[in-house]
C-alpha cells in the first residue's frame, strides 16, 4: 500500500518548516548515564543518541560534559517527555525556553514530544495520559503545537500514545486524529511501533488496520521498545513499560511498518531495567538488518 500524502494548507505559516534531519536511517538507542563512559571508550556502530530533554535541563555539569563529548561523534534527536502537548492549561513558558536552548546548544536531527497530557494545575504527573479525540482536543492540540514550532523555530514530530481505553465522547479514531494534525500544524510524526502493538492489543483492534490509515509519509523516525503483559480478570494488559526487550510481535509489526516506509532512524527504547550497553546495540543492529533487508528488496 502506497504512502499517504496530506494536501497542504497554504495558509498555514509553519507548513514549510522541515527538520533538517542528520539522522541517518540506522539504528540509535537511548543515551543513558550508566553507558557514558564506555560509549565514550568504544566509540560503538550506532546511527544516532536520543536524549529526552527534561534530563539535560540544568544548566551545566556532567551530564551535559559527557552528552557534548558524546555530541562530537554522534547525531542527537531530542525527545520531550513534559511538554504536556494535550493540556488543557497554556503551555509552559519556562519549559518552552529550555527546549529551545537545548535545541540551540546541541542542533539535535529531530525533536518530537507526545500526543499527551501530563500536567494538571501547577503539578506534573509522571505519566504521559491519553487523550479524548474530540475537536475541541484537536484545537488545543494544534494550537500548542503552532506555538511550539514557532517559539522554537523547528518542526516538531509527534509521537503517537499508547491506550488502555477509549473516550465515548471521541469523534475521531487515532489515526485519522493524527492525520489531521498533520495537515493543520505541518508537524512531522514520530511512529511508536510498540505503542501501536500495545494500543491494539488493549483495545481490539488491528494494529495492521491501523498503520494502513496512518499518514506514514510523513513518519521522521520510529520508535521500538519492549511491553509488560499484566494479568486482570478476564483477560490480560499490555503495559508500555520500557523494561525488556523488544518483543517479536512487535519486531514483526516493524518490518511490516519499514516496508512501506523505507528505512527510518530507530530507536530502541530502554528506559527501566537499563541492561548492559552492548544488548542495546544488538538489538539496534537487528533494526539495522531489517533495513538492509527493505534496501535490498527495493
Amino acid at each position: 500500500m502506497g504512502r499517504v500524502v496530506l494536501p497542504p494548507v497554504p495558509s498555514h505559516p509553519y507548513l514549510s518548516m522541515t527538520a533538517s534531519s542528520t539522522i541517518p536511517a540506522e539504528g540509535g538507542i537511548g543515551l543513558k548515564a550508566e553507558h557514558y563512559r564506555k560509549i565514550l571508550d568504544t566509540h560503538p556502530r550506532l546511527g544516532f543518541f536520543e536524549i529526552h530533554a527534561e534530563n539535560y535541563m540544568g544548566a551545566g555539569g556532567p551530564p551535559h560534559r559527557y552528552l557534548s563529548a558524546i555530541r562530537e561523534r554522534y547525531p542527537i534527536s531530542l525527545h520531550g517527555v513534559g511538554l504536556s502537548i494535550g493540556g488543557p492549561r497554556p503551555l509552559d513558558r519556562d519549559h518552552l525556553i529550555r527546549l529551545r536552548s537545548l535545541n540551540a546548544r546541541y542542533t539535535p536531527g529531530l525533536f518530537s514530544e507526545h500526543l499527551a497530557w501530563s500536567t494538571h494545575d501547577t503539578g506534573y504527573l509522571s505519566d504521559l495520559l491519553a487523550l479524548p479525540y474530540t475537536a475541541a482536543t484537536l484545537q488545543r492540540v494544534c494550537d500548542h503545537i503552532d506555538e511550539t514550532q514557532a517559539f522554537i523555530g523547528r518542526q516538531m514530530l509527534l509521537e503517537n500514545p499508547s491506550s488502555y481505553l477509549t473516550f465515548e465522547e471521541s469523534t475521531y479514531d487515532e489515526a485519522s486524529f493524527i492525520t489531521e494534525i498533520v495537515r493543520r500544524t505541518g508537524c512531522g510524526l514520530l511512529l511508536d511501533i510498540n505503542n501501536v502493538f500495545v494500543s491494539a492489543r488493549n483495545l481490539g483492534t488491528s494494529a495492521m488496520d491501523y498503520l494502513a490509515a496512518y499518514p506514514l509519509a510523513h513518519v521522521q523516525e520510529i520508535h521500538l521498545a519492549g511491553h509488560d503483559v499484566v494479568a486482570e480478570e478476564g483477560g490480560t494488559v499490555l503495559i508500555d513499560a520500557h523494561g525488556s526487550p523488544v518483543a517479536e510481535d512487535v519486531w514483526g509489526l516493524y518490518v511490516a511498518a519499514i516496508a512501506r516506509t523505507g528505512p527510518l532512524p530507530t530507536l530502541i527504547e530502554r528506559d527501566n531495567n537499563v541492561p548492559p550497553l552492548l544488548d542495546l546495540i544488538a538489538e539496534a543492529h537487528r533494526a539495522d538488518a531489517v533495513m538492509a533487508r527493505v534496501r535490498a528488496a527495493a
